[in-house]
């Protein structure tokens, strides 16, 4: 039997922190450098992503760096942990990479580094990743999700024509946590504020309670798995929204790191797709 070929290590980017902002109590924004001589660039999608490089606690790494090298010299638990963000902004004659990340207090890696980051920080990246854009041939248009998917939801926002319409549910921890976003006049924005409740009960409730216009929808619906589960069943099940005209994930788990979330997402969601494509 032919052994496997090695799995050969994805492309690392590399970028300097230019600038910072804090856009609410919740939302960091961290704007990226990159060389002119970098190769990244970005395509059509709005959801783009890309996973950032984050060293292990109390680890350094040989220069330059090299995935290869690492996951041949460290220990695997002190290899870099990835965590996956949206591209806010891409500006292709400056280079400059803007993500937007969610931060509570010390929880979580990627947030408290956001937090904290500072001008001329080296920070490393993979990607970029995506698969959905606003669909042109589309009567109208639904978006939603907590914080974690705003960004997508604000970008798909504002790259849509002049004479789209939909709905947009934003779920945030409460007012202070809402943006300013362009779309265009006929996509009705709603801010849904969390309080007390569980993460997500307030966009189920919304988009349940939303009289579909007559027409073909193009969705996009992300944020924790398991009202993204609910909101799955009531759009594949009950509205009869066909597959191809919806993006639909659990970004993160209640109660799930992101670790264990990203080792049982596929295999989770390919479940729930199962179940509920036997019940539309």
């Amino acid at each position: 039997m032919a052994e496997r070929p090695a799995r050969k290590a994805p492309k690392v980017h590399e970028a300097k922190v230019v600038r910072t902002e804090r856009l609410t109590p919740h939302m960091v924004r961290v704007v990226l450098g990159l060389d002119v001589s970098s190769s990244f660039e970005i395509g059509e999608y709005t959801d783009h992503y890309v996973k950032l490089v984050l060293p292990a606690a109390g680890v350094r790494y040989p220069e330059p760096f090299d995935m290869e090298r690492i996951r041949e010299e460290f220990p695997r638990d002190q290899w870099p942990a990835n965590r996956t963000y949206t591209v806010r902004y891409w500006d292709a004659v400056h280079r400059e990479l803007t993500i937007d990340f969610v931060v509570h207090g010390d929880e979580g890696l990627a947030g408290p580094w956001a937090a904290r980051a500072r001008v001329g920080e080296t920070v490393r990246f993979l990607g970029p990743g995506g698969g959905y854009a606003p669909a042109p041939t589309a009567d109208w248009h639904l978006l939603a999700g907590d914080e974690s998917a705003l960004p997508a939801i604000a970008v798909a926002l504002e790259q849509m024509p002049a004479g789209a319409v939909g709905h947009a549910f934003l779920e945030v921890a409460g007012p202070e946590d809402e943006q300013k976003i362009a779309a265009p006049g006929g996509v009705e924005i709603t801010w849904l504020h969390r309080g007390d409740r569980p993460a997500g009960e307030a966009l189920v409730a919304a988009v349940a309670a939303l009289d579909f216009p007559e027409g073909e929808v193009s969705a996009f619906v992300h944020g924790e798995a398991g009202c993204v589960k609910e909101l799955r069943r009531q759009l594949r099940v009950e509205r009869g929204v066909p597959r191809e005209q919806l993006s639909i994930s659990g970004y993160w788990r209640l109660g799930k790191s992101d670790e264990a979330w990203r080792a049982i997402k596929r295999e989770w969601n390919d479940q729930v797709e199962r179940e509920q494509e036997r019940a539309a």
